[in-house]
């Protein structure tokens, strides 16, 4: 399993991280019980994935417990808690501090865990950021120094913020040790106002939405890629608006458009580790050896640069 430095966390970690929301959930978005989805996050240790990532909302805490019972040492869990309590870029009031931390306590127990290793504010949106710094920030600080958490992080609300409004505030600030980014070969924005911050200040990241609907449903691709087309964000006759992505499954060294996806993500600088959420370990063991893979041919890098580069109006989801 390669390796990755999380940042001025110092924490060394597998570059693929198990993600454990997103449309599957470890299969129990699909009906999978939180003990069968618990056998992904064994497999997924097994495999050497020793990040994992998981969150209050997305109700696969349990499983994560399950699955890490035993082998608690062998991995860095990262757990999340909504500042508005109703979800990822949701409108609504700030929580309270005691109310983050009733969050923060109810994970421990679901994890089965004294301290996770990484809690973040999860999907912050610009309008709720600076509230929740003066608000929220000081409660983890002082989780924090009970030992309950070991480092402070902050996601975006990447399918509502594809500009990166919040964290092109909050980068600069460095007030958070990692960041969570949504970057993809559709969407290669970050690139231009996160990676750069987050390499300044010794920033950890960890990529989602690497591969969502958009590339991995060719009806989806199209569809995004004809809004593209229609807004100028990409240029007409820059590619086939039938099928957009052809020119990656053609290249010789390149066996499919969710494969050059994830080799996309993880040889860009400043990226760390890069979420893959699966039910199947067939299909985390396939996401793994992407990951794994060396970066794109320069001439595919390029291509995509020309005709994605200026993108930052669709997450891929």
């Amino acid at each position: 399993m390669q390796t990755v430095r999380l940042g001025r966390t110092n924490a060394i970690v597998s570059a693929a991280g198990l993600g454990c929301g997103g449309h599957s959930r470890l299969g129990m978005a699909g009906g999978a019980s939180a003990q069968e989805a618990s056998r992904v996050v064994s497999a997924a240790i097994d495999l050497g994935i020793t990040f994992i990532d998981t969150a209050r909302l997305y109700g696969t805490e349990e499983a994560v417990g399950l699955g890490v019972k035993g082998r608690r040492g062998e991995v860095f869990i990262s757990t999340k808690a909504s500042p508005t309590g109703g979800g990822p870029g949701r409108d609504g009031e700030l929580i309270t501090p005691d109310a983050l931390t009733e969050s923060l306590e109810g994970s421990l127990k679901r994890l089965g865990t004294d301290h996770v290793d990484l809690f973040n504010l999860h999907g912050v949106t610009l309008p709720h950021y600076e509230a929740c710094v003066e608000t929220l920030l000081p409660e983890l600080k002082r989780q924090q120094a009970l030992g309950k958490i070991r480092h402070i992080g902050v996601t975006e609300a990447f399918g509502a913020d594809t500009r990166h409004a919040m964290l092109a505030r909050a980068m600069p600030e460095a007030l958070f040790d990692v960041a969570m980014v949504g970057f993809n070969l559709l969407n290669p924005s970050a690139r231009r106002t996160v990676f750069p911050q987050a390499l300044a200040h010794d920033i950890g990241t960890l990529i989602m939405f690497a591969v969502r609907r958009a590339l991995s449903n060719p009806e989806a691709l199209r569809d995004t890629v004809a809004k593209l087309l229609a807004s100028g964000e990409v240029v007409a006759g820059s590619v086939d608006p039938a099928d957009p992505l052809k020119f990656l499954r053609d290249h010789l060294e390149i066996g499919s458009e969710v494969e050059a996806a994830y080799r996309f993500c993880r040889h860009e600088p400043g990226a760390h580790v890069i979420l893959t959420g699966t039910g199947s370990i067939d299909h985390l063991k396939a996401n793994i050896a992407a990951i794994h893979a060396p970066p794109l041919p320069p001439e595919i890098s390029a291509k995509l640069e020309a005709i994605f580069g200026a993108v930052e109006s669709v997450s891929g989801n």
